[in-house]
């Protein structure tokens, strides 16, 4: 477990905005209802963003990164609360939304020693939209279902564009169709896609497959390209031709791996602002634990996996967008 607790406090104390003054003393939770996000990386920053915007309730953010709370605070007002910890955070509020890069992250967000499920509400509903082992996600639900709570799983699909166009779609697992109804409700302020895939851990079944499917796509996009220029093709009279035909896809209309292609791709802007490569690579290694746990073959998935640990062995690479792996595979550098 990673040692996120010598950076959490229970100190009872809520910091506003441009304010260093005590708002609340631990006690009694507030009545009124209140969302608190955990997590504000390149994805969370814009989905809060969108949240607090829309929902028209008070706000509560919480992240290791204090810049990144204060840059929040300063784009989205004064009356945005700063909690000093996960535990504290779920004490003033009714709704949690956590965007987490790994397990272990889920995991002493919610269950440490200043976690959310120490100052968790009664009836408060937990919405994880990480991308984790379905094991821990269904541990965590269930933990946090019995300390009085309710708890959903809302894996991401739509990157870093999709998050800053509210644009994302939400693969959620849920106990009841109750849960659900009430996680969409915010989800839409984030996203345009909702979609109950079943119950606790059945979101996060359904994002590593999605993101299976996603990683051997980009991979065969990539190598279908660095062929045809190869063979003296221009690169964006090729993509115009595979994205009126049979190999149209995501990875080809949308975020094209070469550049200049599609203007808004990551690949156009050096590969930045996108899906980081060490993180397919994570999510490749989930998809990996649950083949092995439901007996599965991989035969591209590994391959898959394969090529994007070898590609994450430079660290250059490894920080940039997973398109990066056209670079790769071409011998070239982003």
């Amino acid at each position: 477990m990673l040692p996120l607790t010598k950076r959490f406090s229970v100190s009872g104390r809520y910091v506003a905005c441009g304010a260093t003054r005590l708002l609340y003393s631990t006690g009694a939770p507030n009545s009124n209802s209140s969302i608190g996000f955990i997590g504000l990386g390149q994805m969370g920053f814009n989905m809060a963003k969108h949240l607090r915007s829309k929902s028209k309730a008070p706000f509560v953010v919480y992240d290791l990164n204090r810049h990144a709370m204060e840059q929040f605070c300063a784009e989205s007002g004064k009356d945005v609360g700063m909690a000093s910890s996960p535990a504290e955070l779920a004490s003033r509020t009714s709704v949690i939304v956590t965007v987490l890069p790994e397990s272990a992250h889920v995991k002493e967000a919610y269950l440490g020693e200043s976690g959310i499920i120490r100052g968790l509400r009664q009836g408060a509903l937990c919405i994880d939209s990480s991308t984790i082992d379905t094991s821990v996600s269904i541990d965590v639900s269930r933990q946090i279902i019995a300390a009085g709570a309710r708890a959903v799983d809302a894996p991401i699909s739509g990157g870093i564009m999709g998050a800053k166009a509210a644009t994302l779609t939400f693969m959620v697992g849920s106990q009841t169709d109750g849960d659900f109804e009430q996680a969409r409700a915010h989800l839409l302020l984030m996203g345009k896609n909702v979609v109950r895939c079943g119950d606790l851990g059945a979101g996060q079944a359904a994002k590593i497959c999605n993101n299976l499917l996603l990683a051997i796509s980009m991979i065969g996009t990539a190598e279908a390209m660095n062929l045809g220029m190869r063979l003296g093709l221009d690169p964006k009279v090729l993509a115009s031709i595979v994205n009126t035909s049979s190999g149209r896809c995501w990875s080809s209309d949308t975020a094209n791996p070469v550049p200049e292609v599609i203007a808004t791709a990551p690949s156009t802007n050096n590969y930045n602002d996108g899906f980081k490569s060490r993180l397919m690579l994570k999510d490749l290694g989930l998809v990996s634990n649950a083949a092995k746990d439901s007996k599965t073959p991989l035969m591209l998935g590994a391959l898959a996996e394969n090529i994007y640990r070898h590609l994450s062995n430079d660290t250059a690479m490894a920080e940039k967008d997973f398109s990066v792996v056209y670079q790769w595979l071409a011998g070239k550098k982003p």
